[in-house]
């Protein structure tokens, strides 16, 4: 896939877990790893409002906090999503410790990393559709 390699040299947003997904795609289904980011972001943005509203209540459930984390841990670990990963591993110890400061921190933080590597998966699928466009193929 054309860009990759860039993309994860430029502050290693992804991991090895990205070439393994890139592995799984071929003739016969040749948008799998788009599909499969795409079913990421919708995820990640869900699990994000979730966030949002249960670190807003008044009387936080921390229990359920860490499990919407350990989710998107989950689902960002899936596709390489490294640096959205270590920040939940974070979050999920100030979970733990019920640090509503640090909580609210890291959602911040889980935020920016989601938007910046959401950004660098768009720019590359766009990279990829016009390499294709213009009649060149992606390696793997």
């Amino acid at each position: 896939m054309y860009g990759v390699a860039e993309l994860q040299k430029q502050l290693g947003f992804l991991d090895d877990q990205f070439n393994q997904l890139q592995q799984l795609q071929d003739e016969s289904n040749p948008d799998f790893v788009v599909e499969v980011v795409t079913l990421f972001f919708e995820d990640a943005e869900r699990l994000l409002s979730e966030l949002a509203k249960a670190l807003g209540q008044e009387n936080i459930d921390f229990k359920r906090v860490d499990a919407l984390v350990h989710q998107l841990k989950g689902s960002s670990s899936s596709i390489g999503a490294q640096r959205v990963q270590r920040v939940c591993i974070a979050f999920r110890n100030y979970c733990e410790e019920k640090n509503v400061e640090r909580c609210l921190k890291s959602l911040q933080e889980i935020k920016q990393e989601y938007s910046l590597v959401k950004n660098k998966f768009e720019t590359l699928f766009k990279m990829e559709q016009q390499l294709f466009a213009a009649g060149g193929s992606a390696s793997r």
